[in-house]
């Protein structure tokens, strides 16, 4: 076994741990009795915090002194899990609201038999999610060595940084819920701290940056 398999190892198995504990623990505290509404915020949360760890490493790395090199596999294998189980909120998540998952995006006309897409706060929150689902997709096919080789490393950086959108999508889509939903202050904190965080680092790593 050689050192960096032991390591990924290593990483995964923490990461097991630390994503179980996160999920039982959003899922014990946020309060309610629906099963759906309750995995849907566990699985939510626990992808923000992944996603934020993601997004702090690189900054720390900096503000240490530390070179940031184009990958590294702690933040891969961080990744790996954000975007597994990003995706499993929306499987989940898209059951809480409505019976069929088309009325997410449109409405049904009154009086007659059509649709339109729905643009109303509903629609924009479920819009932002499927388009953060589609770049914590595209974030999860890019963890791996296969596609460093084949893109190279300035191409697979680029596509790599679509994980600052994705945040972004991910932060509008859940500020829409904590309205839609009037969630109560304890968990708008926590939203606020799981948040704020990520965005104080890169703040600080985007002012530690060499110039050029």
């Amino acid at each position: 076994m050689t050192p960096r398999f032991r390591s990924r190892i290593e990483n995964h198995s923490i990461l097991v741990i630390g994503s179980a504990l996160a999920l039982l623990s959003f899922y014990s505290f946020v309060p309610g009795d629906d099963q759906k509404y309750l995995w849907s915020m566990a699985t939510g949360y626990t992808s923000i915090v992944l996603l934020g760890i993601t997004l702090v490493i690189g900054p720390l790395n900096l503000i240490k002194g530390n070179h940031n090199p184009v990958s590294t596999d702690l933040r891969r294998d961080i990744g790996i899990w954000c975007g597994m189980i990003g995706i499993a909120h929306v499987v989940v998540g898209i059951q809480v609201h409505m019976g069929n998952i088309w009325l997410y995006f449109v409405k049904a006309v009154d009086g007659a038999d059509a649709y339109l897409l729905r643009r109303d706060l509903f629609g924009f929150a479920n819009y932002t999610g499927l388009i953060a689902a589609v770049v914590l997709t595209l974030l999860l096919l890019l963890s791996n060595d296969l596609s460093l080789r084949l893109l190279k490393p300035k191409r697979w950086k680029n596509l790599q940084r679509w994980s600052y959108a994705g945040f972004v999508l991910i932060l509008a889509h859940s500020v829409m819920y904590q309205v839609i939903e009037k969630r109560n202050a304890v968990i708008i904190s926590i939203f606020a701290l799981v948040t704020i965080i990520p965005m104080a680092f890169q703040m600080i790593g985007f002012r530690r940056q060499p110039k050029a």
